[in-house]
């Protein structure tokens, strides 16, 4: 081969090197983004962990990636996923909202709190900082300050049954059941109430003694075997009289 052409396979290869580089460091398209949000919490980590580092101002992977761990549990992994995003994205709404998550989640409120009284001066429409909030005040014991963050969340989004079923934790870790029953009844009859409400509203039911109506919600939403486990634990607590004895954050 002659020098000259020697030269000019030389720079195709680099070329296609660098092409390939650059490639793998671009972002992942939308559509690839959308798909594995779909996924399981296990592939969604590892993927979002990948677009984190490619690029660590990507306001998406700042919010996802500690998303995603903590829905497997990790609750300190994804406490700092989150704490290195808004290093770089000091005022990503979601990223604060899942700073907030995390700690609670982990069982230290008092490390979220900052992250979240800033989401709800970033977003003052947006009721989820305060519906989180008033979980972490309670968490942390500043019953007052709950309750005014979730009545402010409330006049944004009256009757949101996050935010109801946020409420009732309170009441119901402290063995009050009859107001964390008024409250999940007004959660489970809006329109847009999830499972984790129904099954919340069906552990008050088992505990307050009505098993009949409890087993009917669980039957309806979860499989025999599901079922079958939840009702033993609300009849041994029930039994024991231990209606409080679960935590905040088994309960979330």
């Amino acid at each position: 081969m002659s020098r000259t052409l020697l030269l000019v396979a030389t720079a195709l290869s680099f070329l296609a090197t660098s092409a390939h580089a650059q490639q793998a460091s671009a972002p992942a398209p939308a559509d690839q983004r959308a798909t594995y949000e779909r996924m399981d919490p296990l592939s969604r980590s590892l993927f979002w962990s990948q677009e984190f580092e490619k690029d660590p101002s990507d306001p998406e992977a700042a919010a996802a990636l500690p998303r995603a761990l903590r829905e497997l549990g990790r609750h300190q992994e994804a406490a700092e996923a989150a704490e290195r995003a808004l290093v770089v994205q000091p005022d990503n709404v979601e990223a604060l909202l899942e700073a907030g998550r995390a700690h609670i989640a982990r069982g230290q409120a008092f490390y979220g709190v900052a992250h979240l009284e800033r989401a709800a001066q970033l977003a003052p429409r947006d009721w989820r900082p305060l519906s989180l909030l008033g979980v972490a005040y309670e968490q942390v014991k500043r019953p007052e300050d709950a309750a005014d963050a979730w009545a402010r969340g409330l006049a944004l989004s009256p009757d949101n049954p996050a935010i109801l079923a946020n409420m009732a934790m309170g009441p119901l870790t402290s063995g009050d059941l009859v107001t964390a029953e008024g409250l999940l009844r007004r959660a489970a009859a809006h329109p847009e109430a999830g499972l984790q409400v129904r099954q919340n509203l069906a552990l008050v039911l088992g505990l307050k003694g009505d098993l009949a109506e409890a087993e009917r919600m669980l039957r309806r939403d979860l499989p025999p075997e599901a079922a079958d486990a939840n009702l033993a634990w609300i009849r041994q607590r029930a039994a024991t009289g231990s209606a409080g004895a679960r935590t905040w954050s088994s309960l979330q």
